[in-house]
């Protein structure tokens, strides 16, 4: 059970780690010059929700995603620069509440370390662009093992 004391604690904890520099920083740098935009640029570009995931290291709220129930075969692309990550093949139900994949599309994406919450996660994004598209764990099925949990936000649905 949780005290009063191990929240402010925790909350403590995680408080000064992103103090210490493992907070919030902007999305990774772009490898695509064409997407080396300043953030009013992208602003213009995107639509606040969709910025604040991308750009800002924003997450959605868990089960409001559309993206959630997409049967169909085709491919999920950056919302911010339509590169194409994941195959729908790849896709699964995770039951978290975010579109999941246990594979992106080979060079697709990148990985940076985050310790935001005071404790290191693999934070994926986009390779072309550099925008935050969500966090990669070990808890995820055959044959990866990889559980890739994405914001839904970060992503659009191209049918095949």
């Amino acid at each position: 059970m949780i005290d009063r004391r191990m929240l402010l604690v925790s909350g403590a904890a995680a408080a000064g780690a992103m103090w210490l520099g493992g907070g919030a920083s902007a999305a990774s740098p772009a490898a695509d010059p064409r997407f080396r935009l300043s953030p009013a640029e992208w602003r213009k570009r995107l639509k606040p929700a969709v910025y604040a995931v991308l750009r800002e290291e924003d997450t959605e709220r868990p089960g409001t995603s559309p993206l959630l129930k997409e049967k169909r075969a085709g491919t999920f692309v950056c919302a911010g620069c339509a590169q194409p990550l994941f195959s729908s093949r790849t896709k699964y139900e995770s039951g978290t509440g975010w579109p999941s994949f246990w594979a992106a599309l080979p060079g697709a994406t990148g990985t940076t370390t985050d310790r935001k919450l005071g404790f290191e996660r693999v934070e994926e994004h986009c390779r072309r662009c550099g925008g935050h598209l969500g966090h990669i764990f070990d808890d995820g099925p055959k044959p990866t093992g990889k559980r890739h949990c994405i914001n839904g936000l970060a992503l659009r649905f191209v049918p095949a």
